[in-house]
């Protein structure tokens, strides 16, 4: 498989996604979402801004790459902005069960947008791997599974999920062959600018004087790990193996928080569980094998070829 490193870096980004959510768990209720949000781009983007500036190819690419950029982080945002207000009204519990709707969503998007079609083992395979993220989330739980219901912070984060289907939809469709070093730096302060603009809108204070050391520690992982290297690895991976590929390694997000979680906090996790990861990663695997035999089969008309002739 040529592009083995690609799902490689897929994996690597998703367990840095899980371990923002442990790092995450440590600095909520202590500084307000939104300029949690800012400080993570905004260190995120500082770090990178020497090596993006060292360059005068990358300098003068910015330009270019800033207004798609800033479409592209729009999406980012609000996704997180969804996250933050919904996270008022409803549970984490309730989010983490409806984030695994996005491969599916992103399949669809891709559908229109892209011509992948969802066959009918396609669309079985996606509620596979929904069944063993619940198994995972509910910890084998059924009365906690049936007791699950929608309530107006759930309508809010399926927005936010359609949010995040459209940041990776625009990245596969804005790319227009630009360094990535100079897209991810473009982005990162694009998602800097929006959430600044969110903490206008919601009156919302910095909060940053009340991070500790301990605290700072974990807030260098989200900025340098969570936020820099993931979006930097996301816009690689997402450009060459597409949309569709990439967002189904979310089915292996809650597989990687629990076992982070009975690692680092020495928890003991319910049989059902591990029936549930299973699934998971089962699902995972058939997703990427279904969607490389698609890729490979010939088309009429090539996207990308497309693509080559527009202009921003």
């Amino acid at each position: 498989m040529k592009n083995l490193r690609y799902h490689f870096l897929s994996l690597l980004v998703t367990l840095l996604v899980a371990g923002s959510f442990l790092s995450s768990a440590k600095l909520s209720g202590v500084i307000n979402p939104f300029s949690l949000t800012l400080l993570r781009f905004a260190i995120a983007a500082l770090v990178l801004l020497p090596f993006v500036l060292l360059k005068n190819k990358n300098r003068k690419a910015i330009s270019k790459a800033l207004p798609r950029s800033l479409v592209m982080s729009l999406f980012f945002s609000i996704f997180f902005i969804c996250m933050f207000e919904a996270l008022k009204t409803t549970t984490a519990l309730n989010i983490g069960t409806l984030y695994t709707l996005v491969p599916f969503m992103t399949a669809v998007f891709s559908l229109f947008v892209f011509k992948e079609k969802i066959t009918k083992n396609m669309f079985f395979i996606y509620l596979l791997g929904i069944a063993g993220t619940c198994l995972v989330i509910f910890r084998g739980d059924l009365n906690a599974l049936f007791a699950f219901s929608l309530n107006s912070g759930d309508a809010l984060f399926l927005l936010g999920c359609v949010s995040m289907v459209c940041f990776s939809i625009s990245m596969k469709l804005l790319y227009r062959g630009d360094k990535m070093i100079v897209v991810v730096f473009c982005t990162l302060l694009g998602g800097a600018f929006w959430m600044l603009l969110a903490l206008f809108v919601f009156e919302q204070p910095l909060q940053w004087h009340l991070l500790n050391k301990n605290l700072l520690s974990h807030m260098a992982y989200l900025a340098l790990f969570a936020t820099l290297a993931s979006t930097f690895i996301i816009q690689k991976t997402t450009v060459i193996l597409g949309p569709a590929r990439v967002m189904a390694y979310i089915y292996l997000s809650p597989v990687f928080v629990a076992l982070l979680t009975m690692l680092i906090e020495e928890k003991t996790l319910p049989n059902a569980t591990y029936a549930g990861m299973f699934l998971s990663i089962a699902a995972t695997i058939i997703l990427q094998l279904h969607n490389r035999e698609v890729k490979s089969s010939p088309k009429p008309i090539s996207i990308i070829a497309l693509k080559s002739k527009k202009t921003l």
